[in-house]
């Protein structure tokens, strides 16, 4: 048995699979005990992921919700959008880490495409939930950069979170090296980008937090966490392992997430520099009353 990666994801879990050769990613830090990731019933890794994914969602539309009550906006509008943005960045994180990053997957099964749990990517999942904004707030005729900051402010901690759960099951394994904060792989100490991810992805949600009372950057945290976010994950990818029997598939010498990055990148650069329209928030409208709607 060996581990199943699942590509950069948001929200990301280990999966249990066969035919992954010897090059697991089992790993200790230092002179901690070394940390096994868990083994168990692939039937019910379903299930697993779909939990880690609806706690990782729980968690950005809590800090949202809050965010965009304390801009005197009306909260239900993203408590309803959460499940739009799991079930679309399921799907397309797992269609992204199939046909760009293991495209070779696609012949274990005519059904693979639907096995939404067997492989994600992070990009693919920010693909899923740009989709879903734009299609969920066109519907519901809202403006979407109304609700930006609170869309960053909710993301940012999240996905850090989720990336201190690769680091717990070192599924995001780097090049062989002797920096001081490498972990030990059974053939070296290599980086683990999930714990360097983790890093970065605190580092900007402090700073997002820091920043988010600065009347410049009103309705500008998310192109500001996007351009963050790109840079350092670009630079980062350099460090991923192409040594081992499992890796990310290159194009022309990059991933297809420092292609995505380079396209977050141009995002947050023209978020940053474009004339900002008047917020709902500053017409001060009239909020709902009383507990926020469940997600529908």
């Amino acid at each position: 048995m060996a581990l199943l990666h699942e590509r950069d994801a948001g929200l990301e879990e280990v999966a249990v699979g066969a035919g992954r050769g010897g090059d697991e990613p089992q790993a200790r830090h230092g002179g901690l005990a070394e940390a096994r990731p868990e083994r168990g019933d692939p039937a019910l890794l379903p299930l697993r992921v779909v939990d880690a994914r609806e706690l990782g969602a729980l968690a950005r539309v809590a800090l949202a919700v809050q965010q965009a009550e304390r801009e005197r906006l009306d909260p239900n509008p993203l408590a309803d959008y959460a499940m739009w943005g799991v079930a679309a960045g399921m799907l397309f994180g797992h269609w992204v880490h199939l046909f760009f990053y293991h495209p070779e997957e696609l012949s274990k099964s005519p059904f693979q495409i639907f096995r939404f749990w067997d492989g994600l990517s992070s990009f693919g999942g920010l693909l899923g939930g740009i989709v879903a904004a734009v299609v969920f707030f066109r519907i519901r005729k809202l403006r979407f950069n109304d609700y930006a900051d609170s869309f960053a402010l909710g993301v940012a901690p999240a996905w850090a979170v989720a990336r201190l759960g690769c680091f717990a099951v070192h599924d995001h394994p780097g090049r062989l090296t002797d920096f001081f904060l490498a972990v030990q792989f059974p053939n070296g100490n290599r980086h683990d980008l999930g714990f360097y991810d983790a890093i970065v992805l605190f580092s900007i949600t402090g700073l997002l937090y820091a920043l988010r009372d600065a009347p410049k950057l009103k309705g500008r945290l998310l192109p500001l966490l996007a351009l963050l976010y790109a840079v350092s994950r670009f630079c980062l990818d350099f460090l991923r392992a192409t040594d081992l029997s499992y890796v990310d598939a290159r194009y022309f010498g990059l991933t297809p997430a420092q292609y995505g990055s380079l396209m977050l990148v141009v995002y947050g650069v023209w978020g940053l520099l474009r004339k900002q329209a008047a917020s709902a928030s500053a017409q001060k409208p009239p909020t709902s009353q009383g507990r926020v709607e469940t997600a529908r």
